[in-house]
């Protein structure tokens, strides 16, 4: 266990609701969580799924109807012929970063993988007894993959390769140029890929590009998706991997001896959300883009903060080196003095040092008060 680490975000959270129990005034940007309701014809597939008795046990790897329809978007979004025996539906995205780790790697085995990046990838490679050898996402090439690095740091004890766009907590895309050199650099190695699309509906400029759709890498990628960004639906615990059907049986036992299967009346919704009007996203993501705007230019007046401008997800990755202040510091100011929670870039990795964390996903006018807080506590810092 001294290999396992949680999520910063759920830290700082427990953090800032003490302080509200204290009678403080908080902003909460730190969980990256849309802050839209579910979409009314979701819930209501789930109400009816209910009614109609989905409250049984169902197939481990997931109902085929779901998976059929899954297959069929992912053949229409990544250009690549798969079918329901590819799908895997899982209680949330995470056990498709757990499982298929654990049924491929030994001892030894090294993991590349972007850092800063969601946490728990290192998290679930330490706990496999694999080697988590990092790739440091350089905000001078716009958070992508350096693809000289990714060759100098493949190995005979590579097994993974670890990639996200648009990424969690950067909000970078990784250009489809970059997407297909580094399928150039493994191509020749005997390593499986885990590709993380689980924000690949959340862009706003450039389409996110999947690996998987580069001839020779279906059969080495595995996607891990899910319904909980797209279709606000995180406490309905419901993600699913597409993956090679060699690794199908492996990821199943792990599914039986864990957790059974997941939810049956969840996956009726999530079937009513892949074939339903897409409107809500459409008007969510929409949303999402006039927030950067408004964020990022308000981030760029602040003193001591730069913020590049994030090409898909909800997050802000403010460079804050001009402040001088170390990340971990400045994060618990913010919140102990502004009233703004948000995160350390160090929550994601020793290369996001120098930045912090704020999620978006929450109302416009909480956005422009938290930026007047944050840029009245950085004049007082620079008087001072």
């Amino acid at each position: 266990m001294e290999g396992v680490r949680g999520e910063g975000a759920f830290d700082v959270l427990v953090k800032a609701r003490a302080l509200e129990a204290q009678g403080l005034s908080i902003i909460h940007m730190e969980i990256g969580e849309p802050d839209f309701p579910t979409p009314s014809n979701i819930v209501e597939a789930g109400r009816q799924a209910l009614s109609d008795g989905w409250t049984k046990y169902g197939p481990t790897q997931g109902d085929p109807e779901l998976r059929e329809v899954i297959a069929e978007r992912v053949s229409e979004t990544r250009g690549i012929q798969v079918t329901e025996e590819n799908v895997v539906v899982t209680p949330g995205g995470k056990p498709i970063l757990f499982f298929p780790l654990l049924a491929l790697l030994e001892p030894g085995d090294e993991v590349l993988y972007p850092n800063p990046s969601f946490p728990i990838y290192e998290s679930v490679i330490r706990y496999c007894g694999a080697r988590p050898v990092p790739l440091p996402l350089i905000e001078e090439r716009g958070f992508s993959i350096d693809i000289d690095m990714l060759r100098a740091k493949l190995s005979p004890r590579t097994k993974m390769l670890i990639i996200n766009s648009p990424q969690n907590p950067t909000g970078g895309v990784i250009p489809e140029e970059d997407i297909r050199a580094i399928a150039d650099a493994v191509r020749d190695h005997d390593i499986m890929i885990l590709s993380d699309e689980v924000y690949s509906n959340i862009y706003f400029d450039r389409k996110p590009f999947s690996i998987a759709s580069l001839q020779g890498m279906p059969e080495r990628t595995i996607i891990l998706d899910g319904f909980s960004k797209t279709y606000s639906m995180t406490g309905w615990r419901m993600g699913y991997g597409v993956m090679p059907k060699w690794l199908v049986k492996g990821v199943c036992l792990l599914m039986v001896n864990c957790v059974s299967h997941t939810a049956s009346f969840t996956q009726r919704a999530g079937m009513e959300a892949l074939s339903g009007p897409q409107d809500a996203v459409k008007e969510m993501v929409a949303e999402f883009k006039r927030r950067r705007e408004v964020i990022v230019d308000g981030f760029n007046r602040i003193p001591g903060f730069s913020c590049a401008t994030p090409g898909g997800a909800f997050y802000a990755f403010p460079n804050i080196k001009g402040t001088g202040i170390p990340s971990d510091e400045l994060a618990d100011r913010i919140l102990h003095e502004a009233g703004v929670a948000c995160l350390t870039g160090t929550s994601f990795g020793t290369w996001g040092e120098g930045y912090l964390r704020f999620s978006y996903a929450t109302a416009l006018d909480q956005i422009h008060e938290a930026l007047d807080r944050i840029d009245k506590l950085m004049r007082g810092i620079v008087r001072s």
